[in-house]
């Protein structure tokens, strides 16, 4: 298959665009923003806002307010034991907000990752296929022409039929896969999905130089996610702390006024003014709250969400501990598995170079029989099978491999680590 070059995407570069396109990355970063104005609101309940109003309409006789042509009004918190709290709480809560936005970046970038990883084996896979079927083909020929100089039966010609339908099939069946890849990339990047393809220039290092199978799982950074539950935890311990000292502590408010009196109606006759028409004030109350239920309550509350949050993050750094291990483990085995794909598929060219030999060389010995064109397809058909086989192997252990990057916190310096390549040092087929 054919595909232009400005339908080619780099593996870094489709790491960016899906970070810039994802919208669990912008929402992310909404709460993060969101987290910000918080903060920023528990602590600017101790600067005084303003406010002012304009009098209007004339007054007659003495009224319950001195008739005003303006007001100015302060009003702020001057001390509370829980605010404190609260603040502490909202700055956990921004914490949690940008650990929970790193965690959601790496969750698109491992996404991302392995589905341009999957796509660019899947384009390797189609370009073996599409030579493994051309030898099937060829195959069905050369039978049919033994079949009928009667070297052959019909049940040869069968199976030879057969060996070209089943790669067929295969390949339909990898057409669709591509075409599933390429939209799911193209959702993530936001490209359009025509004929978007892995960039042939660029060279994806294994993740396993990053891996190191001897160090213990608890040697590496907690993960964004579990960081983000702690962060939210504390924020909720300190919600609680400050609900309990609500009650039997004093809480002081400031409050500042200032108005100009009106100078219309006869104000100074009814209000004794004596020439002057301002008037103000300003006081610092105090309140002491010494029931209140719903308070009580709502402590209650927050304290159980808090105990939920700590739980939660205890079940957290298990699950974190035991899909490490786990991971390791597979991976070991799947490496095992790719190398053994790999010695396949050398067993499997070098005996194809031995049945080109002979073939080229004619009879050998006469204790071994001839090679003809019909054993050459078939070795050259086992040996893209084992390729295939190879490439399979090799994708399930770097796919092992990317998810325990992220698990460790290494996925990052392994995407920084790809490279721009010649096309020369990639894998041929």
């Amino acid at each position: 298959m054919t595909v232009s070059a400005s339908a080619q995407v780099s593996f870094t570069s489709a790491i960016d665009l899906a970070l810039r396109n994802s919208p669990r990355v912008k929402m992310a970063q909404d709460d993060v923003n969101k987290a910000t104005a918080s903060l920023a609101a528990s602590k600017s309940v101790f600067i005084p806002s303003l406010s002012g109003s304009i009098g209007a309409g004339p007054s007659y006789g003495i009224t319950t307010s001195l008739p005003t042509i303006f007001t100015l009004n302060a009003q702020s918190l001057a001390f509370n034991f829980s605010q404190f709290d609260y603040i502490r709480a909202a700055h956990s809560g921004l914490q949690a907000s940008n650990a929970a936005l790193t965690d959601v970046r790496e969750e698109v970038e491992e996404d991302t990752a392995i589905t341009y990883v999957c796509l660019d084996r899947a384009q390797q896979r189609q370009a073996a296929m599409t030579e493994e079927y051309g030898y099937a083909v060829k195959l069905v020929s050369i039978v049919q022409d033994r079949l009928d100089a009667g070297m052959d039966t019909p049940m040869e010609l069968k199976q030879a039929h057969r060996t070209a339908v089943q790669i067929r099939l295969q390949q339909l069946q990898l057409d669709d896969e591509i075409a599933s890849l390429r939209d799911h990339l193209s959702q993530l990047t936001g490209l359009p999905a025509d004929q978007l393809s892995t960039a042939s220039n660029y060279a994806l290092t294994s993740p396993s130089v990053a891996v190191a199978d001897s160090v213990p799982p608890s040697a590496y950074p907690d993960t964004p996610g579990l960081l983000s539950a702690e962060a939210d935890a504390h924020a909720k311990q300190e919600q609680a702390i400050g609900d309990s000292r609500y009650t039997w502590r004093p809480q002081l408010a400031f409050s500042a006024q200032y108005g100009r009196i009106s100078p219309f109606n006869g104000a100074s006759t009814y209000y004794n003014l004596n020439g002057n028409y301002n008037t103000a004030y300003a006081a610092v109350q105090v309140q002491l709250p010494f029931l209140d239920r719903t308070r009580k309550a709502k402590a209650r509350e927050s304290l159980a969400e808090a105990q939920h949050a700590e739980h939660a993050v205890e079940y957290l750094r298990q699950q974190q501990t035991v899909s490490r291990v786990n991971l390791q483990h597979s991976i070991t085995e799947l490496a095992a598995k790719a190398e053994l794909a790999e010695l396949d598929q050398g067993i499997a060219q070098d005996q194809l170079n031995a049945v080109l030999i002979q073939v080229t060389a004619g009879s050998g010995r006469d204790s071994v029989p001839p090679m003809t064109p019909k054993d050459e397809q078939n070795a050259r058909i086992l040996e893209r099978q084992r390729y295939l086989e190879m490439l399979d192997a090799t994708f399930q252990l770097q796919q092992a491999e990317i998810h325990l990057l992220r698990k460790t916190g290494r996925l990052e310096n392994w995407i920084q680590s790809v490279d721009h390549v010649p096309p020369s040092t990639s894998i041929k087929p």
